[in-house]
């Protein structure tokens, strides 16, 4: 076993999540080989054909990597993953923070060809194209942001792809919408935390509005503008927003929860064309985090 591979521990958790092996043609032989060289890249940032021998050949363990963030076999074992981790007691609901990171775009990142998505064959993964590919022009230059909810523990409840430039505000909706984490004993799952924390950029009357209608408690500062704007309106700005300072201090947990993710080098700079595939490394990334703990 090399350095930052699948621990025996780690893999027994992920093994029941996995495609059986042994099918037609040895399509899935060597998960554990393949999924270690998929974390190498992962932790690493090499390019795909630098991968070392001890993994097989790069381009099978590309193509496996492109085909589960294509079919969203990475988001399934995430899910599960997530499940196991709440049924074990392991995720700390008291407490989730919301934020975003900014990843710069290497240049290799940029380039997809645009054109229509293909229709997918028999037996053929369908290509998930986007218009932007997830990539966009900030003060930053040529990035890529990654919107998430970070739970009480250190570790990432949900994930947003977006281009570099586009705003907070408009994204905590759909970031919350993709909280979902079942239940193995059967129900509805879990859709949200007993209290969220944000900061300023997450602030709009829009999210609160949202916030409230799923009797989410929360503890977003008010920025001096929107603040002015409520109080210039009189009793049809609504009342002022509570803020407890003592709350708003365990926001540390989700800085945290980004730095552990933009350890692994392939989420600190972007090096995927494809947003789908990109969005599956930053999945592989975030279910490691949840495999150690």
């Amino acid at each position: 076993m090399g350095r930052g591979d699948l621990t025996d521990e780690e893999r027994a958790r992920l093994k029941p999540h996995l495609p059986k092996t042994g099918q037609r043609g040895g399509r899935w032989a060597n998960h554990r080989r393949i999924i270690n060289g998929v974390l190498y890249r992962i932790r690493t940032g090499v390019p795909w054909r630098d991968l070392p021998a001890r993994f097989g050949k790069w381009k099978t363990v590309y193509e496996r990597h492109r085909r589960w963030s294509a079919d969203g076999r990475w988001d399934k074992i995430y899910a599960s993953v997530l499940a196991d981790a709440d049924a074990e007691g392991r995720i700390d609901w008291s407490m989730a923070s919301v934020d975003s990171t900014i990843c710069r775009a290497h240049h290799h990142a940029a380039g997809a060809r645009k054109k229509r998505p293909r229709v997918a064959r028999k037996g053929r993964v369908p290509r998930q194209h986007r218009p932007d590919e997830g990539l966009g022009r900030s003060r930053g230059g040529f990035t890529c942001k990654i919107h998430l909810v970070g739970e009480g523990g250190r570790r990432p409840l949900a994930l947003l792809i977006t281009p570099g430039q586009w705003a907070d505000a408009p994204q905590l909706i759909p970031i919350m919408e993709r909280l979902r984490v079942s239940r193995l004993g059967g129900g509805r799952p879990r859709p949200r935390p007993g209290h969220l924390g944000g900061d300023k950029a997450c602030s709009s009357r829009r999210n609160r509005r949202y916030l409230r209608r799923r009797q989410i408690s929360h503890t977003i500062p008010e920025p001096k503008n929107q603040r002015a704007n409520r109080q210039r309106r009189g009793s049809k700005g609504g009342r002022p927003t509570g803020f407890d300072r003592t709350v708003y201090k365990r926001r540390y947990e989700v800085e945290r929860t980004i730095n552990a993710l933009k350890s692994s080098r392939t989420v600190a700079t972007r090096f995927d064309k494809r947003a789908y595939v990109f969005q599956g490394t930053v999945t592989v990334a975030a279910t490691r985090l949840w495999l150690r703990g």
